[in-house]
């Protein structure tokens, strides 16, 4: 990366209070600065070596107002050269004020940098360089919150949040075989956790009114536990699981045929969690396609199969 080129106008008188040491820190910083004691020698055209070199290649001009600076001549000389520059070129032109002092109208609807204590301005200089290197400490734009963005829901009626907090409950019930999804494990999900409490408990209580979950209380606390309905599975399997239908026709085509009838057994065949099997076969049986037990400990067994079902695969 080339070294910005700076110019810095100042009044001699200032050069030993201030100048020469801040030039120096920004050139300790990467700014090839333009100081006139640094780069004139006896001899020199004045005007040829400020206007035609140190002004004319600048990108950014460092103007020290004081009280003396801006009583100067030669100063306003460089000032005025220097806002036709930003005019023509684009130059940046940054006023430094090291005194309480009157700043030029040609200066007033620029932000200036003001230097407080001569001995200690590190947190200007930063500024100052940030202005120079045209770098902002402005935060990158994150990713926002996952109940504003993503597609639009795609089950009908729900919100971006209602949509989330059932997706949400159907992972951690099928994906995590959780029986029950507890209210606590819901409210520090990852993409939950931003939801307002408020908010989530609305949400709940929406799904719920629309037959998605099942909500149980208790005394003292907003509430225990949800589970999907098996409405709600179905909702959000022929939403969000691609090849959902396939899935139900293989696990049909398993009992009729196979006569693979353990909810076990069939998961492993399908290679999917017991608890989405246990839901497909609880919408079978919703829809008198199949009668079966179930037994503590989460195993289940289909022990009559409906003409019906066979229909289905023919």
């Amino acid at each position: 990366m080339t070294a910005p080129k700076v110019f810095l106008s100042h009044a001699s008188e200032d050069k030993g209070r201030f100048v020469v040491g801040f030039a120096q820190q920004l050139r300790a910083s990467g700014v090839d600065v333009w100081l006139d004691q640094w780069e004139m020698k006896p001899g020199d055209s004045l005007v040829d070596r400020i206007f035609e070199e140190g002004l004319k290649d600048a990108s950014a001009v460092l103007i020290v107002l004081s009280t003396i600076s801006v009583q100067k001549p030669w100063v306003r000389e460089e000032l005025n050269a220097s806002v036709v520059n930003r005019i023509s070129r684009g130059t940046k032109l940054i006023p430094v004020v090291i005194d309480e002092c009157g700043v030029p109208e040609c200066l007033r609807s620029t932000v200036w940098q003001k230097i407080d204590n001569l001995n200690d301005y590190s947190q200007s200089l930063q500024r100052i360089l940030a202005a120079i290197f045209d770098v902002s400490d402005k935060p990158a734009i994150g990713q926002p919150p996952a109940r504003f963005s993503g597609t639009e829901p795609l089950i009908s009626g729900l919100t971006r949040v209602d949509d989330l907090v059932l997706r949400e409950i159907a992972r951690l019930q099928i994906e995590k075989n959780n029986g029950l999804v507890m209210f606590d494990q819901i409210c520090v999900e990852p993409k939950l956790a931003d939801v307002p409490q408020q908010e989530l408990l609305e949400s709940l209580e929406i799904l719920g009114q629309k037959y998605l979950i099942k909500i149980s209380y208790v005394m003292g606390a907003p509430l225990s536990h949800v589970v999907l309905t098996n409405f709600g599975f179905q909702q959000f399997a022929e939403a969000y699981v691609p090849d959902y239908n396939e899935v139900v026709t293989r696990i049909a085509a398993l009992l009729v045929n196979e006569n693979i009838c353990q909810n076990e057994e069939l998961a492993y065949r399908i290679q999917r969690p017991v608890s989405f099997v246990d839901f497909v076969l609880s919408l079978m049986e919703s829809n008198n396609h199949i009668k079966m037990s179930k037994y503590i400990g989460g195993q289940s067994q289909v022990w009559q199969i409906s003409p019906s079902l066979k229909r289905t695969l023919q």
